[in-house]
């Protein structure tokens, strides 16, 4: 069948990969002139497999009333008269229960290992180049009472076959001696040795192109007005090209991976996805002698260090406050303060490239796959932070949901019903 799908990110472009490898005729829709120019354009580039769990836990609350009297702080929330941001709002804080939160960390990480594997399989199979590396990634901590909570964490993980090596300080050095020049007193780290990194745009192209070689059909400066629905089907898409040309592009399914931009669209016909935009911020700065191999996470600070080939990209922040991707310098200037703290090695930071983007989150961070209350309309987005490293994973459930009716594995699937 003519399956369309709208959005052309990481998760959008694997998922036109994986049901054409299915069989179906894809036609791929994006506003873009090319594949990953939004959300996927300057990730933090982490694949971590180790850290498949939710923003939505027990002390995260705190952690953003600080962000409400902090500048500084990394998780910053900013209020405001939308309805929307605060019935998001009350469900992050339910999904905040311990119960929730495990159950959410279990959904993650089958999610992500699953992902991880695919991703594998795929880069073999095409011979995918991206700046990757599978060098691991390291979790650091300043703080000791976080540093123990997070082995507890680990320990779930591990439940699932995810390797996490516990270490000290001196530890954490050997693994990356760029640490040895921190300024930061290390309290110890937990190390994802089977983790990588790699760069989401690079691969989102590689992979795009390799779907025109199978047939794929893009339509790119093409903007997504809203959807064609009759009698509670969906036909297709109304769209906008880069002249103002309308029309319609029809098709007998459509999968919505728009990411923050989902809810915007499928509102108009009623459903109301529990979906809220949050921004991050990162530079890229060309590598510098003592720049890391092996990734890192500051966990005190939630920014994460990536060597992507001959660059390093510093990410982090998240600002609850709107749709806006507005370039602030004073964030800016803080990922830079941040980097020369725990790398002061790491590169030409002054000159760092700054980039800002907005993640889909869900309350529980499970992203959305599966039908929607409209016929025909399907999702694969929410994926927050992790779309990266959930892409592979939930182009392949979604695609073996809409073939057999079933996921294939255990997974939280949208039925129609619950959203």
């Amino acid at each position: 069948m003519h399956i369309l799908v709208l959005g052309a990110g990481v998760v959008g472009t694997t998922t036109a990969w994986y049901l054409r490898q299915a069989g179906h005729t894809v036609s791929v829709v994006d506003r873009q002139s090319g594949p990953a120019m939004e959300t996927s354009f300057a990730n933090g580039g982490q694949i971590s497999v180790s850290h498949a769990g939710p923003w939505a836990s027990p002390r995260a609350p705190a952690i953003g009333l600080r962000g409400l009297f902090d500048a500084s702080a990394p998780v910053r929330f900013s209020p405001t008269a939308n309805h929307r941001q605060w019935r998001w709002m009350g469900s992050f804080l339910r999904e905040c229960l311990p119960g929730r939160v495990r159950r959410n960390t279990d959904a993650l990480a089958r999610l992500a290992i699953s992902s991880h594997a695919e991703l594998r399989s795929l880069r073999n199979t095409l011979g995918l180049e991206y700046d990757g590396s599978s060098s691991g990634i390291l979790h650091v901590f300043s703080d000791r009472r976080e540093y123990e909570r997070a082995r507890e964490r680990a320990q779930w993980l591990a439940a699932h076959g995810i390797r996490i090596e516990a270490c000290d300080a001196p530890g954490c050095v050997a693994i990356e001696p760029a640490l040895t020049g921190s300024r930061r007193a290390l309290a110890g780290g937990l190390h994802a040795p089977d983790d990588e990194v790699g760069d989401a745009h690079h691969f989102t192209v590689a992979l795009a192109a390799a779907c025109v070689e199978a047939g794929v059909t893009f339509h790119f400066e093409t903007t997504v007005e809203s959807l064609d629905i009759h009698d509670n089907s969906v036909r297709g898409v109304a769209v906008r090209d880069a002249r103002g040309v309308r029309g319609l592009l029809c098709a007998e399914q459509v999968v919505c991976a728009l990411g923050t931009h989902t809810r915007q669209l499928v509102e108009q016909h009623g459903p109301r996805p529990a979906l809220y935009p949050i921004k991050g911020y990162s530079i890229t700065f060309p590598a510098g002698p003592g720049a890391p191999r092996v990734s890192l996470t500051d966990e005190e600070h939630r920014i994460v260090v990536s060597r992507l080939g001959n660059r390093v990209r510093v990410a982090g922040m998240a600002e609850l406050g709107g749709h806006t991707v507005t370039l602030e310098p004073e964030r800016v200037e803080l990922l830079k303060r941040l980097t020369r703290e725990l790398c002061p090695d790491a590169g030409d930071v002054d000159n760092a490239e700054p980039w800002a983007g907005l993640r889909p989150c869900t309350p529980g961070n499970v992203p959305m796959i599966g039908r929607s209350r409209i016929d025909g309309l399907w999702y694969n987005t929410g994926h927050g932070s992790l779309g990266w490293t959930l892409a592979c994973g939930s182009a392949m459930v979604l695609t073996t949901l809409m073939n057999t009716g079933r996921p294939a594995f255990d997974f939280p699937v949208l039925t129609g019903r619950r959203h």
